[in-house]
């Protein structure tokens, strides 16, 4: 018996996107199963923003820094509609926790993992004189000023652009959908679904699960469980304010020093972000009044503009859900690094994708994509349902490509 997909994709995030967008490319028959709509929960509550990551290096993560300036490279050349390159600006303070040197070297080693000689890797101190030129930043104190280039996205349409991209090459797209239960049969995961009121069946030959913030929720469901560690749901805020401050984002220290982007969003001011544990449904999750004037303070300490606004006067707020380790210490400083979960090392049939940045996204897919291989390219009827002979060479060739 031959199974309808080779892979199920439950979750269209940006990871799950990637991941449909993929194998599709390495021509596997693929379905999306989405509960609620593309882009609705964490790639849409995003800081918005196609970037290295520069204070990842302050935790020794430069490998995925390395790794996503060079898919912020990527995305540049290949979806300029949707990416393009902001001037970013680190005020320093005298009261400021990391002073002008640590920051001169911190971008000093970005530069050198972007790997390009253009313009856009290299930093400078900005002079005295142009001071008053940065959108009313306050100058008391004002030690040094360095700008760099990062690039700006928005992270619902670049979600939307990925899916249809999968869409096009033949994934085919459930959504709403809700994933009942997946369970191993020697025809391989048959996989229980409600869509349009209807309890549905497909069988597929390995589940990707990409649900996001309800990546454990939906392991529970699969039967094999990926083996995944202990993990903690963590909130993001982000408020937006009516005023402009022009084309310019601003990487600032907050009160308890860590860092916040002030960034231009559709006419408007975006700030963020938070990070606070989250132990309820996902799909509840909303910014709370203590995270909105901690994002307000943040902006009032650096723009005096902004220091008649009150609580009220923000226009909108969002919070989104990061998936990370749990490991004791605070989430600002844990480890970025996907997780890839599987069942079996050798021959997956369930794998959790667990985190993950909206920059890596395509080199997350690749990732899924290597590991699932020994499975969806095995010839013969090994515990699983019958597989199409495929050309090895072809596939690399659209693996190269992506």
């Amino acid at each position: 018996m031959s199974t309808d997909f080779d892979a199920l994709v439950v979750g269209a995030g940006i990871q799950g996107a990637g991941a449909a967008e993929a194998l599709a490319m390495a021509g596997y028959r693929v379905a999306i199963l989405e509960q609620l709509g593309v882009a609705t929960a964490t790639s849409s509550r995003s800081s918005k923003l196609i970037h290295g990551g520069l204070r990842y290096l302050e935790s020794g993560q430069f490998r995925l820094v390395r790794e996503c300036l060079r898919e912020r490279r990527w995305l540049l050349a290949n979806k300029p509609q949707l990416v393009r390159m902001v001037p970013f600006y680190i005020p320093v303070y005298r009261f400021s926790k990391r002073p002008a040197w640590l920051i001169r070297l911190g971008l000093s080693l970005y530069a050198l993992l972007s790997g390009v000689t253009s313009g856009y890797s290299r930093f400078r101190a900005v002079p005295r004189a142009e001071w008053d030129n940065l959108s009313g930043l306050n100058c008391d104190e004002l030690v040094a000023v360095y700008r760099y280039y990062d690039g700006q996205t928005d992270d619902a349409a670049l979600t939307r652009n990925v899916v249809d991209s999968a869409v096009a090459r033949g994934a085919h797209l459930i959504c709403p959908g809700s994933l009942v239960g997946a369970e191993l049969t020697p025809q391989g995961m048959r996989v229980d679904y409600v869509a349009d009121g209807q309890l549905s069946t497909l069988r597929t030959r390995v589940l990707i699960n990409c649900s996001g913030p309800w990546v454990a929720d939906t392991n529970t469901l699969c039967a094999p469980a990926a083996p995944l560690p202990p993990l903690e749901l963590v909130a993001g805020t982000h408020i937006l304010l009516s005023l402009s401050l022009g084309e310019k984002i601003f990487y600032v220290e907050a009160e308890d020093g860590r860092a916040v982007f002030v960034m231009p969003w559709k006419g408007k001011t975006l700030v963020g972000t938070t990070e606070r544990s989250y132990e309820g449904d996902p799909r509840d999750v909303t910014p709370t009044l203590e995270e909105e004037s901690y994002l307000l303070r943040t902006v009032q300490r650096y723009f005096p503009q902004t220091r008649t606004l009150q609580v009220h006067d923000i226009c909108d707020s969002f919070a989104g859900l990061r998936v990370l380790p749990q490991n004791g210490t605070s989430p600002f400083s844990r480890p970025r690094e996907t997780l890839l979960c599987c069942d079996d090392e050798k021959h997956p049939r369930v794998l959790a994708v667990a985190g993950g940045k909206l920059t890596s996204y395509r080199a997350t897919a690749r990732k899924i994509l290597r590991k699932l291989r020994p499975t969806l390219d095995a010839s013969s009827e090994a515990g699983i349902s019958e597989v199409e002979q495929r050309s090895g060479a072809g596939r690399s060739e659209k693996e190269r490509n992506l």
